[in-house]
């Protein structure tokens, strides 16, 4: 697990789990490069532990729904929903019908499609934040 500092400009920080290394670590430079602070886990147990570092400001959760672990990937975004449902968490894989089960964990679509579109990524977080900004501001 590989942790980026994260300055008070850079939001959010992103967590990313998939066991593929090569995926993880392409779309985790380029979500660096794109300036958001990333944390890596390559196990789903990897990201209940990084979960609890308070230290690392985690906003928003992209899983593999292949993620290995002692409980899939559905069994992590249940356990954050249950433990930190303010995390925003997206299942990524390349079947629709994945993503289509993955909706009764996660309310709001679309979910993402492996291989990642980068700029896919970017945007979507983009989207997540604006629309975090807007309910803080109703309340």
């Amino acid at each position: 697990m590989s942790a980026a500092t994260k300055s008070p400009c850079v939001t959010p920080a992103i967590l990313i789990v998939d066991s593929d290394v090569i995926s993880r670590h392409v779309i985790a430079d380029y979500l660096r490069h794109c300036g958001y602070a990333i944390v890596e886990a390559a196990t789903t147990d990897e990201a209940i532990a990084a979960l609890g570092e308070a230290s690392l400001g985690i906003d928003v959760i992209l899983c593999d729904v292949g993620a290995i672990g002692s409980q899939p990937a559905f069994g992590l975004a249940h356990w954050v929903r249950s433990h930190q449902p303010q995390l925003e968490v997206r299942l990524a894989g390349s079947l629709e019908g994945v993503a289509a089960t993955a909706a009764d964990l996660c309310e709001s679509g679309p979910h993402l499609n492996k291989p990642y579109e980068p700029e896919a990524v970017v945007d979507y977080v983009k989207q997540l934040r604006a629309a975090r900004n807007r309910a803080n501001k109703l309340e």
